[in-house]
């Protein structure tokens, strides 16, 4: 026989059904079916299901169980974030006595009136601790009388400010150069010259150095004890150059370095539909910040080292004694 689509068949084979091309891309929708409850077959059962069914359903929808309602805590009896002027924002409101006045709540409770051993297990956890390391101070301030060390003596008397630029989009070439030119002048000599600087990343440099001027000011109170009436100091820097300082609590720059950050990824178009993935840097600028007094102190202390070492070298004629012993030979 000859199938409409115009395929032959033959029509002994009747035991082998033929199916066509077309259908081999199709898939049945197969539903999956409860193993708990068989399903019956028949007429009888087709239009009990037909009229049943949704019944049936929805039946069994009311009975699924609901989910258990979202409960919000508050605060405890002993919490210390807790004040008496704040109300529970959540949780139940407290509740109100026969003579309509509202019952003090856990958030509503004094410091005074909490349980003292529950903070000090947050505020206080480890108290031999503490007495182990007050023991070892008191030690400390016997063995060395009252002495402080050298740094530590330092960071007291001395002020600094250290402070970090955000990411600026130029290279280490770049930004390095800028970096050098404004290491050891004063802040206001190194924001005179990026102002007036042809670089392209000089004028983020000085925003960062104007910001950290200002910061340097109200953080670390750098800057605000000038007196006019002292007499300038000219001290001679480790390059051997010779600088007057005629206020200590003038602001230089220590130190100034770049930090490397990471690479960014921009696309660049080119011809014939091409396209490039570029990477461009990101880096950042550190400078650190003091006062001249630290500069005449580190000039002092250079100057005083150097004279030590000049007295070792002098020559001082050996005091006359007389020989004890005689030898033919020389001793010395």
């Amino acid at each position: 026989m000859v199938y409409r689509s115009g395929q032959l068949v033959r029509s002994a084979a009747r035991t082998a059904s033929f199916v066509p091309r077309r259908t081999l891309a199709s898939t049945t929708v197969r539903y999956a079916a409860n193993n708990d409850e068989k399903k019956s077959t028949g007429l009888f059962a087709s239009m009990k299901n037909l009229f049943l069914s949704d019944s049936s359903k929805k039946a069994k929808v009311a009975h699924r169980p609901s989910a258990p309602k979202k409960e919000e805590g508050g605060l405890g009896a002993s919490s210390i974030f807790g004040t008496d002027l704040t109300a529970p924002s959540s949780g139940p409101m407290p509740s109100r006595g026969k003579e309509g006045k509202a019952e003090e709540g856990p958030a509503s409770a004094r410091l005074e009136d909490r349980d003292a051993l529950r903070l000090q297990a947050a505020l206080h956890p480890d108290p031999k601790a503490q007495l182990r390391w007050e023991r070892k101070m008191a030690v400390r301030e016997i063995r060395k009388r009252g002495r402080l060390p050298a740094k530590v003596q330092i960071k007291r008397t001395e002020r600094e400010q250290l402070a970090k630029s955000q990411w600026i989009k130029t290279s280490l070439k770049k930004l390095g150069p800028l970096a050098r030119q404004i290491a050891g002048k004063n802040i206001d000599e190194a924001i005179l010259q990026m102002r007036f600087s042809n670089k392209k990343a000089a004028k983020d440099v000085l925003e960062h150095l104007e910001h950290a001027k200002n910061v340097a000011v109200v953080r670390a109170g750098m800057g605000l004890s000038g007196s006019e009436t002292q007499k300038p100091i000219t001290v001679t820097l480790k390059n051997g150059e010779r600088k007057k300082i005629a206020d200590p609590s003038a602001i230089y720059i220590q130190e100034a370095w770049v930090n490397r950050g990471p690479y960014g990824s921009e696309m660049d178009h080119r011809a014939r539909g091409q396209i490039n993935n570029m990477r461009p840097p990101v880096t950042s600028l550190s400078v650190l910040l003091k006062e001249e007094k630290t500069r005449i102190r580190e000039w002092e202390q250079r100057e005083a080292k150097a004279q030590r070492e000049r007295r070792t070298q002098l020559w001082t004629q050996l005091p006359d004694r007389k020989i004890p012993t005689q030898n033919q030979y020389y001793s010395w």
